[in-house]
């Protein structure tokens, strides 16, 4: 990909170009102001040089010397005004189409969040919305704007100076020519490959760290966190050897370009003292005017070759955003009839981007009513299979299916039919009334403090001090992690879904608190399908039937009685959870 030229990449779009027509008038006046705050800066110096020298000698007419002090004022007062009015224009243009095309990205992945979620991780869609727009947002400000005002430049430069001498002038183009194209190309070709290996790495870190983090827990309960910290040194040290290599490049054409610059400056000199050869300040007075110009001017030109080079960054975020799919709003959703049975058959899945299964042909039913434990050690595929039953991903290959009908298709009215407790429950900054009924915006005030009873927090809300009304801050911080999970509990059994998922509920609490919740969960969900994803196994006993994966496959499937009596995986796990080995 890195060898496809931006243009190409930029002929085919269809996020950006459609803004560059929308904002072309305002997008023409950031280059236009552009080029006049070079202008003015060029010619301040210009008539700055002039004047020294004039004032050096004694003027045969006083505008001689009033006229340069006037221009010198105006260019000076220009050069700043320009200046912040162009940097106005282009980010004030720049923004607008970057909150547009934010906009757009948030509607299509609005559209079917499970397609996307089938085909990127977490971190993934967060790189796509904190990433690659603004690396789109710095195409222009960084590159296209100063790239198009440095060749108007340019092009104004050689024919002023063609002027005065074509021979010069032709000379002149050709040493700004290996600072506008040669470095500019060198630097793509060069620093190319390594910026694609730096943006790549970035890329890993991001998205792999994201998820980590957030599954920091099962990194830690399975004791494998110093794999990790380990695998993260070795991407870190990548990534700071091609950053080196990239600096060490950088440093060397650096150097190429001040000596280039600085052999415009001997030319000028040269050349203007054969040019204006005159006798004690007359002629000669523009040799300082026309090599102290260089300066300011060389600014524009200096920062061409960084900008080209980051080009291999920023096509790649234009092409993750036209390979985005166009995803049809008129999909149908199907409702669920009947026994709301679970059957996965020869289920597979991978992201598209990983060659990795992360389940492998697994099959397996869940009859209405069926308490489910699914063990498995951190990254085995059980947080996967519990999203692929909710529908929140898509299958690679085989089914999931609810009530006959594939989750996936079911839409947002999976919510219905299966709850979810996970982790740490959130709660919302509002009053406690209105966390409860998320679930069920009808629920009577009456409900709300049964199913407060029935989950042990009726006397915690009855002595706060403005009961169901009282305030939650954010996250509900205020309450223990117990409390919480109570809370979400509460949700579901105002809701009354017949399937309920919980995901490592009592994760980080202590043993008599986790089995006091345990206890409260299995007494007010036994008329409902459960399904228990834990690597813990207290309160296991309370489970009808136990699934452990391992590596993306169905490894063991029994009852807890069975297993402990006849499976001698499950007795060692049973004996290490309960502190015996």
């Amino acid at each position: 990909m890195h060898n496809i030229p931006l243009f190409k990449v930029l002929a085919k779009d269809t996020w950006v170009k459609p803004f560059l027509k929308h904002y072309k008038r305002t997008m023409i006046a950031a280059l236009l102001l552009g080029f006049m705050m070079f202008f003015c800066a060029g010619a301040l110096m210009f008539t700055s040089g002039f004047l020294i020298s004039r004032s050096a000698s004694i003027p045969e007419n006083i505008l001689l010397v009033y006229v340069p002090i006037v221009l010198t004022r105006a260019f000076g007062i220009g050069r700043p005004v320009f200046r912040y009015i162009e940097r106005l224009v282009s980010h004030n243009w720049v923004l607008k189409m970057t909150s547009q095309l934010r906009l757009k990205l948030y509607n299509t992945l609005e559209k079917d969040a499970v397609f996307f979620k089938r085909r990127y991780s977490l971190g993934d869609i967060l790189g796509l919305l904190a990433e690659d727009i603004n690396h789109i947002q710095n195409l222009y400000l960084r590159t296209i704007f100063p790239t198009i005002i440095a060749w108007i430049l340019y092009v104004f430069l050689v024919i002023g100076l063609g002027v005065f001498s074509i021979p010069f002038a032709f000379l002149m183009a050709l040493m700004l020519f290996g600072i506008i194209f040669v470095l500019p190309l060198w630097s793509v070709v060069v620093n190319g490959a390594r910026q694609e290996k730096e943006k790549q790495l970035k890329n890993e870190l991001y998205s792999e760290l994201t998820d980590n983090v957030i599954g920091v827990s099962d990194w830690i309960f399975s004791q494998r966190g110093q794999e990790y910290v380990s695998w993260h040194d070795q991407v870190e040290k990548k990534l700071q050897d091609t950053q080196a290599s990239l600096r060490k490049f950088n440093r060397r054409r650096d150097f190429i370009l001040q000596v280039i610059i600085g052999l415009i400056v001997v030319a000028l000199l040269f050349w203007t003292s054969q040019q204006f050869i005159g006798d004690h300040g007359g002629a000669a007075n523009w040799i300082a005017a026309f090599v102290l110009s260089v300066f300011p001017l060389a600014d524009a030109f200096s920062g061409l070759p960084d900008a080209a080079q980051e080009t291999n960054i920023y096509k790649d975020s234009i092409k993750r955003l036209n390979d985005l799919p166009i995803i049809s709003e008129n999909s149908t959703k199907k409702v669920p009839e009947g026994p709301l049975d679970i059957e996965i058959q020869h289920l597979v899945f991978q992201y598209e981007k990983d060659s990795r299964k992360v389940l492998n042909d697994i099959s397996l039913s869940i009859p209405q009513g069926e308490k489910l434990a699914i063990l498995g050690r951190s990254g085995s595929g059980k947080s996967t299979l519990a999203s692929l039953i909710r529908g929140d991903l898509t299958p690679t290959n085989g089914n999931v299916v609810l009530a006959g009908i594939a989750t996936e298709q079911i839409g947002d009215e999976i919510s219905e039919y299966i709850g979810v407790i996970q982790q740490t429950p959130y709660l919302f900054h509002t009053t406690i009334l209105n966390n409860l009924r998320i679930g069920n915006e009808q629920a009577e005030v009456a409900e709300v403090w049964e199913v407060l009873k029935r989950v042990g927090l009726e006397q915690l809300v009855e002595n706060l001090p403005d009961g169901l009304n009282t305030m939650v801050d954010e996250a509900g911080l205020r309450f223990s992690g117990g409390e919480r999970h109570r809370m979400a509990l509460a949700r579901i059994l105002l809701k009354d879904v017949p399937i309920v998922l919980l995901d490592e509920p009592t994760v980080g609490l202590d043993p008599i608190t986790e089995q006091a919740l345990i206890d409260t969960f299995f007494e007010q969900l036994s008329e409902k399908t459960i399904i228990w994803i834990t690597h813990h196994l207290q309160g296991i006993e309370k489970m009808q039937r136990v699934v452990f994966i391992e590596d993306g496959q169905l490894e063991m499937s029994g009852s807890p009685f069975e297993l402990a009596k006849s499976n001698p995986r499950y007795q060692k796990l049973k004996a290490i959870d309960e502190g015996r080995v």
